[in-house]
């Protein structure tokens, strides 16, 4: 469908012309749940919900934290926010409490719309600088009464606070739109400061990449406080006329699957674990079931051939209707995307920050390249910096969707802003075709002994391929390659821990085990990428909401 140009590129513009062309289609629905939206009865939710942050004296330039799962009302929020130059701040529920009172403190927040599920999170000293909570279940004040007494001293002190109702205004291109605080791999925190053009831009340009129609269904289940499925997963199907769906329930395979047999998606995001792990768990070890099999698998063409049954079957899982599957967040194992190519299976690459909006290098369906995340998106300029002698050098963005700078935090934006350039800290390569390749964090690289450049996350995704492990980090420790590791236990108790073993025989097999992979890495590997030792992890690894190691935290 063609729709007009926007005038401006504000969320406001954006979210006004949706309403005009598909007043009575379906925006959104709570999965198995009661809400259930038009884009009409969007916008008179918005209408309504911005009249009450009217009447507490909320105006432009305010900031107001948006804290909740999936759903709904979540969207509403934010736009009723946003249309209104309002800045939203929105909180990942997987945060600790700690880190929500820090990002409420340090934003400045006037006000919070947060979950039923999340009234536990906070206590009353976290609020105490608050003027409001609104309860993102209902989109109602939440008033003394329907509380517990840990928020006494609050509604005390709001109950004698005077409130200067405030008028509406629009927002312009330049105008702040949300401030969003990044959970990283490196242990800093820094509140992202995205401008109503930088998302708006990046909405636009993503269309590009994926052609959505009003008769696309989304099937919603990464975090909407996240940039990735709130740009991409969120306002681009909203600028279409597409609805998403949202899974009220924590999504269990159990639950995925029945939402995927009743929603049919068109459209899906995921982060490259996701797919990872349904291709560990269900599809590879068909391929290794027995030596007949095995054998047969090893014939290029009857591999092909067997990876285009297995695509059909999966596309089948996620409910027949799959025709774009967006992944991003981190970097997919090649050895999964080459089963996801040679099965047909309609997957599509994105690449970016949250400092960009996200995205800045995408394949759409069709046009992938195993182990690239692209060419550049239109609109978007991609060159490398400091080039070493392989061609390698740190990726580089400047284009309309790249941030005003990191909030409060002058030292930090200008490390990373440089002559309307934006350093990514992650080292790439083009091809001659201007696909992007991705090589690893440059804080995260290693220098071998003779100088060559080892990255750690090129050896990780190696040895993830292996079923019997979960995670793993790769690190230097006084000049020699350690990785530590995360069996999947389950999977070792099958096929490497026969029952009644003794504690000490059970950590010897462990340790077996830890030696055959460490020998079967290495011969996967240049020899200046060879590990010395393995180092079992007996607990899961903490990681960030896109499913990254927090490396600083084992290192």
């Amino acid at each position: 469908m063609s729709l007009p140009p926007l005038s401006t590129l504000t969320i406001a513009t954006l979210f006004d012309r949706s309403v005009e062309h598909f007043a009575n289609r379906e925006a959104c629905a709570a999965f198995e749940g009661t809400v259930r939206l038009t884009y009409l009865e969007v916008k008179q939710r918005v209408v309504a919900l911005q009249e009450l942050l009217l009447s507490q004296g909320i105006s432009k330039g305010d900031t107001v934290a948006l804290l909740g799962e999936n759903a709904p009302y979540w969207g509403v929020a934010y736009l009723a926010l946003t249309t209104m130059g309002v800045i939203a701040v929105p909180i990942l529920p997987d945060f600790h409490p700690n880190e929500m009172r820090h990002i409420l403190r340090h934003a400045q927040c006037k006000g919070i719309i947060i979950s039923e599920k999340n009234h536990e999170t906070l206590y009353d000293e976290h609020f105490e600088d608050l003027s409001f909570i609104i309860n993102l279940n209902t989109l109602e004040l939440i008033e003394e009464a329907h509380q517990t007494s840990k928020f006494g001293s609050l509604f005390e002190r709001l109950r004698n606070k005077t409130i200067t109702p405030s008028s509406k205004t629009v927002p312009t291109e330049e105008d702040t739109a949300v401030i969003i605080y990044t959970s990283g791999t490196s242990g800093h925190s820094k509140g992202v400061i995205l401008t109503h053009k930088n998302i708006t831009s990046n909405v636009d340009a993503t269309r590009h990449v994926a052609d959505i129609t009003p008769e696309d269904v989304f099937l919603s289940i990464l975090p909407m406080a996240h940039t990735f499925e709130c740009t991409v997963g969120f306002l681009t199907p909203f600028s279409m006329g597409a609805s998403v769906y949202y899974i009220d329930k924590v999504p269990t395979p159990r639950v995925l699957l029945g939402a995927l047999e009743k929603i049919r998606p068109t459209f899906m995001l995921t982060v490259p674990l996701i797919i990872e792990k349904i291709y560990k768990n269900r599809i590879a070890p068909k391929f290794q079931s027995s030596a007949v099999m095995r054998a047969l698998y090893s014939v290029p063409l009857v591999r092909k051939k067997l990876h285009a049954i297995a695509g059909k079957k999966l596309i089948q899982t996620f409910g027949g209707r799959l025709r774009f599957f967006g992944i991003g967040g981190a970097k997919l194992s090649e050895h999964v995307e080459a089963f996801l190519k040679e099965a047909n299976f309609p997957y599509a690459i994105g690449y970016g920050l949250t400092e960009t909006a996200p995205i800045i290098a995408a394949a759409s369906v069709g046009k992938t390249i195993v182990g690239s995340t692209g060419p550049q998106l239109p609109g978007v300029e991609l060159k490398l910096a400091s080039i070493n002698d392989a061609g390698e050098g740190e990726v580089i963005a400047k284009g309309p969707n790249v941030m005003k700078g990191y909030f409060k935090d002058p030292e930090n934006s200008a490390s990373v802003l440089k002559d309307g350039w934006f350093y990514t800290g992650d080292l790439g390569r083009f091809d001659d075709n201007g696909n992007l390749f991705i090589c690893g964090r440059s804080k995260n690289v290693i220098v071998g002994p003779s100088g060559e450049n080892i990255y750690p996350e090129q050896i990780e995704l190696i040895l993830g391929e292996r079923e019997e492990v979960l995670d793993t980090i790769v690190y230097s420790d006084n000049g020699q390659l350690v990785a530590k590791v995360h069996l999947d236990y389950e999977k070792f108790d099958q096929t490497h821990a026969p029952k009644n073993l003794s504690e000490k025989e059970t950590l010897d097999a462990i340790h077996v085990l830890l030696e055959e992979l460490r020998v079967d890495l290495n011969t996967k590997v240049s020899s200046f990428s060879r590990v010395t030792r393995f180092i079992e992890q007996r607990e899961a690894f903490e990681k960030t909401p896109t499913k990254k190691i927090k490396r600083y935290l084992y290192l």
